[in-house]
C-alpha cells in the first residue's frame, strides 16, 4: 500500500487477516471484541486520512562519510518515525540513525523536515529525533505494552500505510550483535518496511517500534514469519535521560563487537567489528566461545548476560576461546557501545 492510498479505510485488510490467522490456527472467527475499532471522527470527516493520522512520519538518514556502520546498514537508511509529542519528538528504531550526519523526516503529501539525532540507547535499540521546524502532526498517545496478550487485534503503520496483525508471543530476543530483550512483542502475518513502524493498539495507543522480520514469530518450534517489537514500556523510564543527555540513565553495558551464533548451545564468532575491542584482541571468526572466566556459558544469552554482569563498560573481559583443538583465554578491554558509534560528525 503506497502513501497516496493508505486510509484508515485499511481497516478492511481485518478480513484477509482473519483467513490468514485461520490458517495458522491462531484464532477462530473474529468474535465481537475482535472487530476492528470504530473509525477516529477525524478519519470519518476526512476520507484521504493518510498515515499521518496515526502519528506516522518516514525517516530518511545519511551516514558520515567515515561510519563504522556503514558495512551492516550502508550510507542510507529509510524507515518509519512515531511522533510523541507536540515539541517535535520522534521516535524510531536506533539503527536508522546511527552515526547519521543528516536526517529528514517526510510526511505522506512529501513535505519534508529537517531533523536531528537526540538519543539512543544501545540496550533496547531506540532512537530519538527532533524535527528542526514544526510538524503537522498529532502525537500519538503511549499504551501499556505490558498489558498486551497474545490474539490481540494490532496495527502495525509504516510510513507507506497499515497492516492489521495479531500478537502471537511475547518471549525474550536474542540478537547476533550483542543484543538482548527479556521480553519482546512478535506479531504476525509479516509485513514489509517494519524498520521503526508503529505497534498500535485498537485505541490507537504505541505499544512498541518496529525493529526486524522474523522467521518464527511463534516460537523456535514454529517456521511462522512475522515482525518483533520493541516494547514501549521500556522506553518510559528512559525518556527523560534520553532527552536531557542523549542516553539512558543506566550504567554502559560492555560492549566487544562481535557477531555471533548459537550452534547447539556453542557461541561461534561469525563477525568481528573493524577497529573494535574484539579486532584489538584478535579473536577471529570461526573462534568458538565456550566460557568467560573460566566458567562455561550456555549459549548466547548466557554469554550476553554474563558478560554484562562482569562490570561496566571498560572492564576486561577474560573470554575462554576454542580455537585449533584447544582452549585458550583471550581478554578483550569492553568499551561502550554508544560512544563507538556516535563520533563526531565532521565539521567545515
Amino acid at each position: 500500500m503506497n502513501k497516496t492510498n493508505a486510509r484508515l479505510a485499511g481497516w478492511l485488510g481485518t478480513a484477509r487477516l482473519a483467513f490468514a490467522a485461520l490458517a495458522l490456527g491462531l484464532c477462530g472467527p473474529l468474535s465481537a471484541q475482535d472487530k476492528p475499532p470504530a473509525v477516529p471522527p477525524a478519519a470519518q470527516a476526512r476520507p484521504d486520512v493518510t498515515v499521518d493520522a496515526l502519528s506516522v512520519v518516514k525517516v530518511k538518514s545519511k551516514a558520515i562519510a567515515n561510519a563504522r556502520s556503514l558495512r551492516s546498514l550502508g550510507p542510507q537508511r529509510e524507515g518509519t518515525g512515531v511522533v510523541i509529542d507536540s515539541e517535535g519528538l520522534v521516535l524510531t528504531i536506533g539503527y536508522l540513525i546511527v552515526e547519521a550526519e543528516t536526517v529528514e523526516l517526510s510526511t505522506a503529501d512529501g513535505r519534508s523536515f529537517p531533523a536531528t539525532v537526540i538519543g539512543y540507547d544501545g540496550a533496547t535499540g531506540f532512537g530519538l529525533l527532533k524535527a528542526l521546524r514544526p510538524l503537522p502532526v498529532k502525537p500519538v498517545q503511549f499504551g501499556q505494552s505490558g498489558s498486551v496478550g497474545e490474539r490481540e487485534l494490532v496495527l502495525i503503520v509504516g510510513f507507506d500505510g497499515v497492516a492489521p496483525a495479531y500478537v502471537v508471543s511475547r518471549r525474550p530476543f536474542v540478537g547476533y550483535w550483542e543484543y538482548l530483550l527479556d521480553e519482546a512483542i512478535y506479531t504476525a502475518p509479516a509485513t514489509v518496511n517494519w524498520s521503526g513502524a508503529a505497534l498500535l493498539s485498537r485505541e490507537g495507543k504505541l505499544l512498541g517500534i518496529g525493529s526486524l522480520v522474523v522467521g518464527d514469530a511463534m516460537g523456535a518450534r514454529t517456521q511462522v514469519p512475522g515482525n518483533m517489537f520493541v516494547p514501549i514500556d521500556l522506553l518510559k523510564p528512559m525518556l527523560g535521560d534520553l532527552i536531557a543527555t542523549g542516553r539512558s540513565g543506566a550504567r554502559p553495558r560492555p560492549w566487544i563487537g562481535i557477531n555471533t551464533q548459537e550452534v547447539q548451545g556453542n557461541v561461534i564468532v561469525t563477525r568481528v567489528s573493524p577497529e573494535s575491542p574484539a579486532e584489538d584482541a584478535a579473536l577471529n571468526k570461526g573462534d568458538v566461545i565456550v566460557g568467560i572466566d573460566g566458567k562455561a556459558i550456555k549459549g548466547q544469552a548466557d554469554f550476553y548476560t554474563r558478560m554484562w554482569k562482569h562490570g561496566e563498560a571498560g572492564v576486561a573481559i577474560p573470554l575462554d576461546v576454542l580455537r585449533g583443538g584447544r582452549v585458550e583465554t583471550v581478554t578483550v578491554k569492553s568499551v561502550d557501545r554508544e560512544r563507538f558509534y556516535f563520533r563526531p560528525k565532521p565539521t567545515y
